[in-house]
């Protein structure tokens, strides 16, 4: 075995992790995979020679990496939250992500989306959504520290700052995913549980599960930015709420109890971009309200936050 095929024997056995760390800091298929390829790059070009740590170099490549991509994606505003046209949308970028297995010098073969969905439920949708919050500094240090436990000694060279400024930002960044709910623990457990057999139901279809969870008088408005014809609609009465419900059981599959504003809702995220948010009023058991905010700058003055599990 030559030298490169031994370089890429070790590449591979860091691969996954390498590919968790820039998905989860870039939350995009397309970028986590230039990110690990620049890993690679790097390493086929200058071997291991004077690195102790190679699974520490590594992370440290494709951190550096990754921090220079979200800054330069904040600096020019790139990251629209619907595809533009002629651009692949949110499914055939996750769909990108999918194959973890190729050889160092490959960029993946993206053909299987049912792997992607399942990658990006092994982040957390709603983990994706508020990771998109962000500064691009608070961002890798909590996704380092939080997720992969790098050392905040060395997380701080990474940010060009000291580790006890590391430590602040990753708290900071903490106390935005954790969110801070509006309502009594007690009520808090309860709409949960009403939201999560709502999303449930409206999964599997099951119209008569989702007339039981609805009040007999329940309104549900739509921002016309996700509705055919983009005008925003009005549906009143349980047994049409319901039938919207069954209707849209394939976008369910991308949807994730959240904080919103507080309070329990659904954040719609496909391959981890958000798409919507719908937002409960409820009322002892029952769904009394629902509002479906997918106007840019409506989900842009959300404040969503991570259930904890």
């Amino acid at each position: 075995m030559d030298d490169r095929e031994s370089l890429g024997a070790l590449f591979e056995e860091h691969r996954p992790r390498l590919r968790a760390v820039a998905y989860r800091l870039l939350g995009s298929a397309g970028d986590a995979d230039d990110a690990v390829q620049e890993a690679w790059l790097r390493l086929s070009r200058n071997g291991t020679d004077g690195v102790d740590n190679v699974a520490a170099w590594l992370t440290t490549v494709v951190g550096r990496v990754s921090l220079n991509m979200l800054r330069a994606r904040k600096a020019r505003r790139e990251d629209p939250l619907d595809p533009a046209p002629g651009r692949p949308g949110p499914l055939a970028d996750a769909a990108a992500f999918a194959e973890t297995r190729t050889a160092p010098a490959e960029r993946p073969a993206a053909d299987d989306p049912e792997e992607a969905a399942v990658l990006a439920d092994s982040v957390g949708l709603a983990m994706l959504v508020v990771l998109d919050t962000l500064s691009p500094a608070e961002r890798l240090a909590f996704v380092l520290h939080d997720m992969f436990a790098v050392p905040f000694d060395e997380i701080g060279p990474l940010l060009e700052r000291s580790p006890a400024a590391a430590r602040q930002l990753a708290s900071r960044a903490r106390r935005r995913v954790k969110g801070a709910p509006a309502v009594p623990e007690t009520d808090l457990a309860r709409r949960r549980r009403v939201v999560e057999a709502f999303l449930a139901a409206a999964r599997t279809g099951d119209f008569e599960a989702l007339v039981g969870l609805l009040d007999p008088d329940v309104v549900l408005h739509a921002d016309g930015e996700i509705v055919p014809g983009g005008r925003p609609v009005v549906r009143v009465g349980r047994d049409a709420v319901a039938r919207g419900a069954v209707l849209a059981s394939v976008r369910s599959r991308f949807a994730e109890p959240a904080l919103v504003d507080g309070s329990v809702g659904l954040v719609t995220a496909p391959g981890g971009r958000l798409y919507c948010v719908l937002a409960f009023t409820v009322v002892g058991d029952r769904v009394t309200a629902i509002e479906v905010i997918g106007a840019p700058e409506r989900l842009r003055g959300l404040e969503i936050a991570v259930l904890d599990a």
